[in-house]
C-alpha cells in the first residue's frame, strides 16, 4: 500500500471510530431515558444495568453504523477538498476513484462485517435483552406505582390511583383494584377506595394496603350452570379494610431466565428462512380451509327438508323460491338466513382480523430477513453519497457536512419506515419495502460521483434558468416606422412606450447622449421624428447643439 492510500484510509477510519464512539454514546443516553421507567425504583445492582444497556447496544448499530460512515465521508473528503489536498492529488496524475480505492476496500469490508454482526451478534443480544427487561419488569413492581394508569403489582393484582401524596408517595387517592382467583380466569373481585396508604417495611416481604371508606364486589362462581347464569355476587361496604400482599415471590425473580426465543428480532436468515417458509405455509392452509368451509355451507340442500310429507305431484315450483313454502315456511326460513347471515358477517370480520394479524407478522420476518442485507448495502451506498458530495461541497469539520448527513440519512431512514409499515399493512411487498431507501438513493449516489470524478458542481446554475427564462419571457414585437425627416427606424412596442413617456427636454437628452444613455441609434432616429412632431425641427436641435451631422 501507497503511502497516499495509507494516509486517505487513516484519517478516514481515525474520523470513522470518533464518530461511531460519539453517536453510539448518543444513542445509548437515548435508550436510557426511554426505558428509565423500567429500570427506575427497582433495587437493581450496578452491573445489571450496565448488561442491560450492553444488550441494548448491538441494536443500536443499525442505525448508528449506515450514518457514521455517511458522516465520515462527508467530513473526511470534504476536508481533503477544502485544504486543497484533491487539487494536489489530481495535479500529478491521482483521480478521485483513485484516491477512493484504500477506502472503498474498507467500506467493502466494513459491509461484509455488518451483515454477520446483524446475522449473529443482534439476534443473540436481543434473546438476552429482552429476556432481562421481562424478567427486570418482574422484580419489585410495587416500587412503581404510576398515577392514572393499572400497575400490576402482582400476576393476579392491579392496581390503579388517581393520585400520589405524602413524603414518601404513601398515601394513595380514589383506588380502584381488580383481584383475580387462582384457577379462574378473569378479574371477579373490584375494590374502590377513596383513601390508602401503603405500609412496607426493609426486612418483611409483605406489602400491607391499608383502604378507608370503600365498596368491595365479587361475583360468585356457581357450580350449578342454571344458577350460574343468575350472575351471583357479593357486594360490601367497609370503613377500614388492609390487604396484604406477598412480595417473596417476586423478589427471587432470576434474571437470567430466557423463556422468549421466537421472536423475529432473535432469528439469524437460516431461522427466519425457516419461519417465513412455515408461515407461508401455515397462511395458505387456513385460507384454503376457511374458503373450502364456505363453499360447503353455500349449498341449499338442507332446504329439501321443508318439503317432508309432500309428494313429487303436489310440488309446484315457482319463480320466486320463497313463494314454494306455506308463510310460517317462509317465516322459518328467513329467520334461518337472517341467523346464518350475522354469523358468517361476524365469522368473515374475525377471520379478516386474524389474517390481517398473519399477514403483518409475515412481513415482520420477512423485512427482518432483508434488513440483514440492507445494512451492508446501506454503508457502501451511503459511503458513495457522502464521499463524492464532501469532494463536491469542499466544506469539511463539524458544520456544513453535520447538517447535510443528518438531513441525507433521516430521509434515508424515515423513506424505510414509511415503506415498512405500508408493508405491514399488506400495501407493498416486504421486499420492496426493505429495499425502497436504498434503491431511491442509490441513483443519487451514482449521479454524485459522476459529477465529483468530472470536476462538475452539484448541478449547472447555467441549465435552469435558460429554460425558465425562455418560458415567462414576453415575446418583443419590432415595428418598422417611416419618419417624415430622416430615414426609418425600427422600435419593440416597449422602447414605443418608453418614447411616449417622455418630455421633450428627455427627448432632446436622448438625441444628444444616447450613447451614454444605453440607447440604439434607432431610438435616436424615433426622438428626432417626435421633436420633430412637436415642431422642433433637426436645424433646431442643431442650433441648440444637441444634434450633429454624423460624418
Amino acid at each position: 500500500m501507497k503511502i497516499l492510500d495509507r494516509y486517505i484510509l487513516f484519517t478516514f477510519v481515525r474520523t470513522f471510530l470518533s464518530i461511531f464512539t460519539i453517536l453510539m454514546f448518543i444513542f445509548v443516553l437515548q435508550s436510557v431515558w426511554l426505558y428509565i421507567q423500567e429500570l427506575a425504583g427497582r433495587a437493581l445492582d450496578f452491573d445489571v444495568i450496565l448488561k442491560f444497556l450492553l444488550f441494548a447496544m448491538p441494536s443500536l448499530v443499525t442505525l448508528v453504523l449506515p450514518l457514521s460512515v455517511l458522516l465520515t465521508s462527508i467530513m473526511t473528503f470534504g476536508n481533503f477538498a477544502e485544504n486543497y489536498e484533491f487539487a494536489a492529488m489530481k495535479s500529478t496524475g491521482i483521480s478521485l476513484q483513485r484516491a477512493m480505492k484504500s477506502v472503498i476496500y474498507f467500506v467493502i469490508l466494513l459491509a461484509i462485517g455488518s451483515f454477520l454482526f446483524a446475522n449473529h451478534v443482534i439476534p443473540a443480544s436481543q434473546i438476552e435483552f429482552r429476556n432481562l427487561r421481562r424478567n427486570i419488569g418482574k422484580l419489585k413492581p410495587a416500587m412503581l406505582i404510576r398515577s392514572g394508569q393499572f400497575n400490576e403489582i402482582t400476576e393476579d393484582f392491579n392496581m390503579r390511583v388517581a393520585e400520589k401524596y405524602g413524603d414518601r408517595d404513601q398515601y394513595l387517592r380514589d383506588i380502584v383494584i381488580h383481584q383475580a382467583e387462582k384457577g379462574r380466569l378473569g378479574n371477579y373481585t373490584v375494590i374502590i377506595a377513596s383513601e390508602g396508604e401503603l405500609i412496607s417495611s426493609i426486612d418483611s416481604p409483605t406489602l400491607s394496603l391499608k383502604l378507608t371508606d370503600g365498596n368491595y364486589y365479587s361475583e360468585v362462581q356457581k357450580k350449578d350452570y342454571k344458577e350460574r347464569k343468575k350472575e351471583p355476587f357479593a357486594k360490601s361496604y367497609f370503613k377500614t379494610y388492609t390487604l396484604n400482599i406477598d412480595l417473596s415471590e417476586l423478589d427471587a425473580v432470576d434474571l437470567d431466565d430466557k423463556d422468549i426465543n421466537n421472536s423475529y428480532q432473535m432469528m439469524n436468515i437460516v431461522l427466519l428462512d425457516s419461519s417465513i417458509t412455515e408461515l407461508s405455509k401455515r397462511y395458505v392452509e387456513d385460507r384454503t380451509t376457511f374458503s373450502d368451509k364456505y363453499i360447503h355451507k353455500a349449498n341449499l340442500t338442507s332446504l329439501d327438508s321443508l318439503y317432508s310429507g309432500v309428494t313429487a305431484q303436489d310440488k309446484v315450483v315457482k319463480d320466486t323460491l320463497l313463494d314454494n313454502y306455506e308463510v310460517k315456511d317462509r317465516v322459518r326460513i328467513l329467520e334461518i338466513a337472517k341467523s346464518n347471515l350475522n354469523n358468517t358477517v361476524a365469522d368473515l370480520e374475525n377471520r379478516k382480523n386474524k389474517l390481517k394479524v398473519d399477514v403483518k407478522r409475515l412481513s415482520k420476518f420477512e423485512i427482518s430477513l432483508h434488513e440483514k442485507y440492507v445494512l451492508g448495502f446501506s454503508c457502501i451506498l451511503l459511503f458513495f453519497v457522502g464521499a463524492p458530495l464532501g469532494a463536491i461541497i469542499r466544506k469539511g469539520g463539524l458544520g456544513l457536512p453535520i447538517v447535510i448527513g443528518v438531513v441525507l440519512f433521516l430521509t434515508f431512514h424515515f423513506i424505510g419506515i414509511f415503506a415498512k409499515n405500508s408493508s405491514e399493512n399488506n400495501s407493498i411487498s416486504p421486499f420492496f419495502a426493505s429495499w425502497l431507501s436504498t434503491f431511491i438513493l442509490l441513483p443519487l449516489g451514482v449521479y454524485l460521483t459522476y459529477r465529483a470524478t468530472t470536476d462538475q458542481g452539484i448541478f449547472d446554475v447555467d441549465i435552469v434558468p435558460k429554460p425558465i427564462k425562455r418560458l415567462f419571457a414576453k415575446k418583443k414585437k419590432e415595428v418598422i416606422i417611416t419618419p417624415t425627416v430622416d430615414k426609418s427606424y425600427v422600435l419593440t412596442e416597449d422602447e414605443i412606450q418608453l418614447l411616449d413617456s417622455f418630455s421633450s427636454n428627455q427627448l432632446k437628452d436622448v438625441v444628444k447622449n444616447y450613447k451614454d444613455l444605453g440607447y440604439s441609434n434607432d431610438m435616436r432616429l424615433a426622438a428626432i421624428d417626435r421633436l420633430d412632431q412637436l415642431g422642433i425641427t433637426i436645424e433646431n436641435l442643431r442650433v441648440q447643439g444637441y444634434y450633429q451631422d454624423s460624418k
